[in-house]
């Protein structure tokens, strides 16, 4: 049985966007191909929350080659968008260093993603200090938890 979200997206709108691409990317040094989120729902930097959107397409870059004929998300780019998820909440928080990929703990993926699809990022703050960020996350799709797994960002100068 999986575990409770970690936020209750019917206590949010949805439609709104909070930030969108271009302001998150103004905060992540990533681009290109790995500019992977398309906006912010919530944030709440106090509460340590927030929740990202990717809208997964049929025409992605990443579509072609990842089972051909059967396109799947890979869980690797899921736990990418949930890096980048967890560092955007650590910026808004006042983090200005660059962070980079620590660690992931209880990593387990439930459901399969398949274009077109609107996945949602939730994520909480377990423990955010200058040098490092731990984050609780998870990947929902039409209110199914299809990934779940604890983050580890680490400031690099």
């Amino acid at each position: 049985m999986p575990p409770p979200l970690l936020i209750d997206l019917a206590t949010l709108d949805l439609t709104r966007t909070a930030l969108a691409k271009r302001q998150i990317y103004d905060l992540l040094p990533h681009r290109h191909e790995f500019q992977l989120l398309d906006g912010v729902c919530m944030y709440d930097v106090p509460g340590e929350r927030i929740v990202t959107y990717v809208d997964v397409k049929t025409d992605d870059w990443w579509v072609r080659a990842h089972v051909e004929g059967r396109p799947l998300l890979p869980g690797v780019l899921m736990l990418e968008m949930a890096g980048q998820t967890s560092a955007v909440l650590a910026k808004l928080a006042g983090n200005d260093a660059f962070m980079g990929f620590g660690g992931v703990e209880r990593c387990k993926f439930r459901e399969m993603v398949v274009p077109p699809a609107r996945l949602y990022i939730l994520c909480t703050g377990v423990d955010y200090r200058a040098r490092r960020i731990i984050s609780d996350a998870q990947g929902v799709v039409d209110g199914r938890l299809v990934f779940e797994a604890q983050i580890t960002g680490l400031t690099i100068r």
